[in-house]
């Protein structure tokens, strides 16, 4: 029940306070008032406001943006440690410069709208826009659905469209080139031979081939259960600080059995026992280097006159000479002839006092875990430029061949999602056509169909169904012969 309370102001008046408790049982004033009778209504007011499920409170939609995200929502949304991250980054580049001094209540559909056109202005890419939006419609749903405000200000506000690009699919050829580029690599070449061969055959996500453990592999049953995901994060949104998160679930959040070959399970067996692998150790391990990798500098330093200039300067214009330290500290350029001029002179200076010594060398901060960017630097990409692969691949590649193969081997569809831990159906159809020759089929199907009119005036027979698919098929039979001659060169 409601209560009103009597005050005396500064020049004598009575006031009256009109009170009730909000649900927590915390005292709420409704406002103040001239007269008693105006309290009493005010604080029944809010008693049957709170009665009706309408606990709003206005105070709340007066507070600036900024201090509703940083001390509200995100400290109590539930997410996904690396999507907090994500969502940080977002809200302190995009969002908070642009709405932080607001209060809730004041933010419209109209401001949203000007914001995503803006950034549109900036440059900012139709991607980065789009993740922004998503984050901004987070913050404005929950604050909807908790009454800070009364309007989404994100509804009927459009995302931008993002192109979606088409897949490019490796061949069985291509990728037995791959495989043999990455066995002479320095950084262990069985271990990231036999991680390219797991993720080829069983299509794993990055998060879980690389948190892989010897428990997971049932080797009389050919099995491998999924069913933890490891991901990278800054320490500052780690529980404890590291670098690196497991979790207790895959991405779909469900475990999840792939059946490997006889062969795989053999390489895995072997390959753990030669190790001496426990159940508890990861298959693919970083290892670090004994020693760091040192990139001896020349002798003799070429003549910067007979290296070229750089481009200008975006500012000034002006142009520097490769191979200076000029052109290295101006322009920011990091070729190697300007960053062996760079070397020597920071040597000189060592050399004399002047400089302190160089420090102790960087060691890749890790538990174990093999971090993706230096995998993609430093083991992926070189192998893909020494296979002669002239377009984009990428580690996700594997995963995409392995889709793509088995739907053009013939395996349903729900079992390829089942297969890859897909959430929708939708997400394993787009694999659907894209091994090389199914362009070629449809031209070869559009030809038959326009060629109906000229067979029927020579009078001969008209092409059949199985004639008319025989490109397609004929490509599909010789992408799972290469596929086999693969696997059976990688098994002798």
């Amino acid at each position: 029940m409601g209560w009103v309370r009597k005050r005396i102001s500064k020049n004598g008046t009575e006031r009256f306070v009109a009170n009730y408790r909000d649900i927590r049982g915390n005292t709420r004033s409704a406002g103040t008032y001239s007269t008693e009778k105006q309290a009493e209504d005010a604080a029944k007011k809010a008693e049957n406001d709170i009665a009706a499920g309408r606990i709003g409170d206005p105070k709340r939609g007066r507070q600036k943006f900024r201090a509703y995200v940083l001390n509200t929502w995100l400290p109590n949304h539930e997410i996904e440690c690396s999507t907090r991250q994500t969502y940080t980054y977002l809200i302190n580049k995009h969002i908070l410069p642009e709405f932080g001094g607001m209060r809730m209540v004041d933010v419209l559909p109209e401001h949203v709208r000007e914001w995503m056109t803006k950034m549109a202005g900036a440059g900012v890419s139709a991607q980065s826009r789009r993740n922004a939006k998503v984050a901004m419609d987070a913050i404005l749903t929950t604050a909807f659905n908790d009454q800070v405000t009364f309007l989404h200000a994100g509804q009927g506000v459009k995302r931008p469209t993002v192109a979606k690009k088409t897949k490019r699919i490796i061949t069985a050829e291509q990728y037995d080139k791959l495989h043999a580029a990455i066995g002479e690599s320095e950084h262990d070449g069985e271990r990231m031979q036999l991680l390219t061969e797991t993720d080829i055959e069983t299509g794993m996500r990055w998060g879980e081939l690389t948190e892989f453990r010897v428990k997971d592999l049932d080797p009389d049953a050919d099995l491998i259960t999924i069913a933890r995901a490891v991901v990278k994060l800054d320490p500052k949104f780690h529980p404890q600080g590291k670098r690196f998160l497991v979790k207790d679930y895959p991405k779909d959040g469900e475990w999840r059995e792939l059946k490997i070959s006889r062969r795989l399970t053999t390489s895995l067996v072997d390959f753990a026992a030669r190790r001496g692998l426990g159940s508890e150790d990861l298959f693919f391990e970083y290892v670090p280097p004994t020693e760091p990798k040192k990139r001896r500098r020349p002798d003799e330093l070429p003549d910067p006159i007979t290296l070229g200039w750089t481009e200008p300067h975006p500012k000034s214009g002006r142009q520097y000479r490769h191979g200076t330290i000029s052109a290295y500290s101006g322009m920011k350029c990091r070729c190697q002839f300007c960053r062996d001029a760079m070397s020597a002179y920071r040597a000189e200076r060592r050399a004399i006092g002047k400089d302190a010594p160089r420090n102790a060398p960087r060691h890749r901060d890790t538990d174990g875990h093999i971090d993706g960017d230096w995998f993609r630097k430093q083991i992926f990409y070189p192998a893909v430029e020494a296979a002669g692969i002239s377009f984009k691949v990428t580690p996700k590649s594997l995963r995409d061949a392995h889709a793509s193969w088995l739907l053009a081997g013939g395996a349903d569809l729900q079992v390829a999602k089942e297969r890859l831990g897909h959430g929708s159906i939708t997400t394993t159809e787009q694999y659907l056509g894209t091994l090389p020759g199914a362009g070629e089929a449809a031209l070869a199907a559009l030809d038959a169909f326009r060629g109906r009119g000229a067979v029927a005036d020579q009078a001969e027979p008209m092409p059949t169904a199985a004639e008319a698919v025989t490109p397609d098929m004929a490509s599909v039979l010789k992408m799972m012969e290469e596929l086999k001659l693969s696997v059976d060169r990688l098994a002798a």
